[in-house]
């Protein structure tokens, strides 16, 4: 996407912004452009169509994306790996406020929406947790893995 184009503000469904996908304090910091071409625009557009949109309804309010896109010189400084969804726009880290809403949230998604992959994931370290949801542009390549890191109950 051309620099005078990009527009953080530009809708990819009706409850999710370009600027969502892209906003990176590390990409801030290092001087980083986390701007999407237009194939990695149409996946991101995909991505909210297939997963996010549904999942929103189900919350019934805002879903906050901690890391979407990630342009490669942004994923190699956040340690993301080479073949990351995320650099094709595929991929978004969503938070959850509690490990209670994950599974509510990971199990309608497994349930009811057309993933590739679903990580519930969790840093001990700095006490957060979060969904990394994915959908493929190819959604006949949807592999529909699913993981949760979770402690059982």
């Amino acid at each position: 996407m051309n620099t005078q184009h990009y527009n953080p503000n530009l809708r990819l469904s009706p409850h999710f912004r370009l600027g969502e996908f892209t906003r990176s304090i590390t990409a801030e910091r290092l001087g980083i452009s986390n701007e999407p071409d237009y194939e990695q625009l149409l996946a991101m557009k995909h991505l909210c169509r297939e997963v996010l949109e549904p999942l929103r309804e189900f919350h019934g309010g805002p879903i906050r994306i901690t890391s979407g896109f990630r342009a490669p010189l942004l994923n190699e400084a956040v340690g993301g790996v080479g073949c990351s969804q995320h650099l094709l726009g595929e991929a978004a880290d969503l938070s959850v406020p509690s490990e209670e809403v994950a599974r509510q949230w990971f199990q309608f998604l497994v349930r009811h929406t057309d993933f590739d992959q679903l990580l519930f994931e969790h840093s001990a370290r700095l006490g957060s947790r979060w969904l990394h949801v994915s959908c493929r542009w190819d959604s006949t390549r949807n592999r529909h893995m699913s993981v949760f890191n979770y402690r059982a109950r």
